[in-house]
């Protein structure tokens, strides 16, 4: 897929509580062509402890608007600065990078489970709305500490079912997203997840027990995004791979989980 670098213009940074932001971009043309599951290298300036881009998932595509989405967590000297962007604000922008998760038009009529914990929620709405729009029915399981933590759950809900597990039982079931009682309830088709990688693992060993297809998008340090640097390498059954360029979606099986 081409790759573009263009100078986006902000047109909101909308904050979603304390840590999270939602930063909404656009341009005079259309945006370029994007799969859920990839991301983008943004530039930040006005930062001098950020020199490298920083890789943010593709978090929604809004065509009606010609929009790009990305929910950021400030945690960072990069994201912060993000986080302070204003309206009218240019952002330097090479997009769109890595393979993102599996939509096929010939599972129309299944089911997809897309799981996700923390700011892993990030690329699970534009991947949803795309399963939808391929007749693929799109099942949400979304995991956080607490209620307060939980991301855009009216977004997720416009899209598809959604289901929730709080560790503190704050919100939907009490525990750890591998322990609701969906994985007993239900058969997917396939199931992608994104999120902290204890969390990947622990979904991916369920899923192969279910007998289920799984994807995971790895969340490695990725600084240029087309697998020149070398510092996203994954040891995979292939051999030693780059995130960024060969994912960052990968099915289980080519891991060494």
């Amino acid at each position: 897929m081409k790759k573009y670098l263009l100078d986006l213009r902000v047109v909101a940074v909308e904050h979603i509580n304390e840590k999270y932001v939602l930063i909404r971009l656009t341009d005079d043309k259309p945006l370029p062509e994007m799969m859920p599951g990839q991301f983008v290298e943004v530039r930040v300036d006005g930062s001098e402890k950020t020199f490298l881009r920083r890789p943010i998932s593709i978090h929604y595509v809004n065509r009606n608007a010609n929009e790009l989405w990305l929910l950021v967590a400030a945690i960072g000297d990069g994201t912060r600065r993000m986080a302070q962007l204003k309206e009218g604000e240019l952002v330097n922008i090479l997009l769109p990078l890595g393979n993102g998760f599996t939509v096929t038009a010939d599972n129309a009529g299944a089911k997809h489970l897309l799981v996700g914990g923390g700011v892993g929620v990030a690329p699970l709405l534009y991947a949803g709305e795309v399963l939808k729009a391929n007749g693929i029915e799109p099942v949400f399981l979304l995991g956080a500490r607490s209620a307060k933590d939980l991301l855009e759950l009216d977004k997720f809900r416009a899209v598809g079912r959604v289901y929730i597990t709080t560790e503190d039982g704050t919100e939907g079931e009490k525990g750890f997203v591998t322990n609701h009682s969906i994985w007993g309830e239900e058969t997917f088709q396939m199931v992608s997840v994104c999120g902290p990688k204890p969390m990947m693992v622990a979904v991916a060993k369920l899923s192969r027990e279910k007998g289920m297809p799984c994807e995971v998008s790895l969340e490695n340090m990725m600084a240029c995004g087309l697998g020149a640097c070398l510092c996203c390498v994954e040891d995979t059954k292939d051999g030693n791979v780059c995130v960024c360029k060969e994912g960052p979606v990968f099915n289980i099986d080519r891991l060494n989980w």
